[in-house]
């Protein structure tokens, strides 16, 4: 249930005689959003819930009735085993960021929302299906429908999981998606078919390996959502995950290469590619190769992006695309690019905001389609050293874009960028962290939409002070 407050007009009138800032909390912590734990946000009856990392990396939740403008929370939900002093975090130790927060709403309107892990740590047991580093993956539910001022832990996951994504079909079975463990590790799916109080056992559906020609083990990072019907759509890239010494004395980086797609049928349990081939589970990088390959990006890096289908039921990749300076352990700058599947092939694979390529910048974002031909682009970027934050918008199917409208500009700034919110509100289709030159840890939330930035009084907001 909804506070009494939360659904009159009086939110609206006193927010009339106070302050108003344009982000809604200042208590981001690291890097408290990105597009790999999805969804963050979700839209439903009105209200948009959203989810983030906040202060010691504990998930924080806050609501925005779009009625009467009035917000609710943050609200911290659950306590992460990593970001704290103490036996799950060494003092000393930097910012882990990889347990932020993912939610999804249940049939029945409770809120779930899975968060904490970095693979798990070996406090926690064995990891029958890949490695561990830190952590330990969790799943809370609110006590009430659609309530999100006091939440309860579940115990119904393993402690391995990371990069958490949740789906929810028609039948309201939910479907969990995660890599389970650190970097060597299967990328998996556990399925609940009541409302999230149990989950199946774990199944991988990407497999990590020992390659046999270099010294690396294959290893990915997937992005899932629901596609049309019974469909999940899934699009990933490949990860050579080096040894210690190996890679010409680099060791590991954040190397990944190509964007593949595919299709799970939760109704026959049939996996495919976009032309229908089935196969089995797991996939290894050479089936990958063979069946699910959208663009090969050579000696190119990337960073795995999203996907979302058009009217047509046609696929849509955003993923971003740089270059290896051969210093960085995490490459060059990457461009987010758009690729389209027209029927009969893939196209695209250039940047939406090609000026950013000459800056030497990285862009990243989410996106959304109005039309097959009408894409739009939500993108976080740097210029000229100003934090911008906007759209970009192409008529032609992605073969161009352009700059439509700046929602947010912050100097000597960055982002992290939320995935779109699930069912959003066109005032609130995504929300934003911004990264302040020279400050480590804290950041502002933004909630964001067509008309930019939802208001809120700075008293409300400022809850770093309280």
């Amino acid at each position: 249930m909804l506070s009494a407050a939360f659904g009159t007009h009086a939110a609206q009138e006193a927010n009339d005689q106070k302050q108003m800032v344009d982000y809604f909390a200042d208590n981001g912590f690291g890097n408290p959003l990105a597009l790999v734990q999805a969804p963050a946000g979700i839209h439903e009856n009105g209200v948009t819930y959203l989810t983030y990392q906040g202060t010691l990396e504990d998930p924080y939740v806050v609501a925005y009735n779009h009625n009467t403008g009035e917000w609710q929370g943050p609200i911290k939900a659950g306590f992460s085993e990593l970001g704290k002093d103490n036996y799950w975090a060494p003092s000393g130790r930097p910012i882990d960021n990889h347990g932020k927060p993912t939610m999804i709403i249940d049939d029945l309107g409770y809120i779930h929302i899975f968060f904490g892990g970095h693979g798990g740590s070996a406090r926690h047991g064995e990891n029958p299906l890949g490695d561990v580093h830190d952590g330990k993956n969790k799943h809370i539910v609110s006590k009430k429908p659609y309530d999100i001022s006091a939440w309860v832990e579940l115990d119904n996951i393993p402690p391995f999981g990371n990069y958490n994504q949740a789906v929810k079909m028609d039948n309201g079975d939910i479907y969990l998606f995660y890599r389970h463990g650190a970097h060597e590790s299967d990328w998996v799916y556990q399925k609940s078919t009541d409302h999230g109080r149990t989950f199946e056992a774990p199944i991988s559906f990407l497999k990590h390996k020992q390659r046999e020609d270099i010294e690396a083990v294959d290893s990915w990072y997937a992005w899932a959502t629901k596609g049309n019907g019974d469909d999940i759509i899934i699009t990933y890239d490949y990860h050579p995950c080096w040894s210690i010494h190996a890679n010409n004395g680099r060791g590991h980086t954040t190397e990944r290469h190509n964007a593949y797609y595919m299709v799970f049928n939760t109704k026959t349990g049939k996996w495919s590619n976009i032309e229908g081939d089935t196969f089995e589970l797991p996939v290894t990088r050479e089936l990958a190769n063979e069946k699910t390959l959208v663009l090969d990006t050579g000696e190119k890096w990337t960073f795995n992006g999203s996907v979302h289908l058009d009217q047509n039921g046609y696929p849509h990749i955003g993923t971003n695309i740089g270059v290896d300076l051969g210093v960085k352990k995490t490459g060059g700058p990457k461009q987010t690019s758009h690729i389209r599947w027209t029927g009969e092939e893939w196209v695209g694979g250039t940047a939406v905001n090609p000026a950013a390529v000459n800056w030497g910048v990285d862009t990243r974002g989410d996106f959304f389609i109005t039309s097959p031909t009408d894409i739009t682009f939500a993108l976080g970027y740097k210029e000229e050293g100003e934090g911008v934050v906007a759209y970009f918008n192409s008529k032609d199917g992605g073969e161009t874009f352009e700059k439509q409208k700046e929602l947010l500009r912050k100097g000597q700034s960055g982002w992290a960028m939320s995935a779109m919110i699930t069912n959003a509100h066109p005032d609130a289709r995504f929300f934003v962290a911004e990264k302040p030159k020279g400050e480590k840890e804290w950041r502002n939330l933004y909630l964001l939409g067509d008309n930019g930035a939802v208001m809120r009084a700075q008293e409300d907001a400022d809850i770093r002070v309280k």
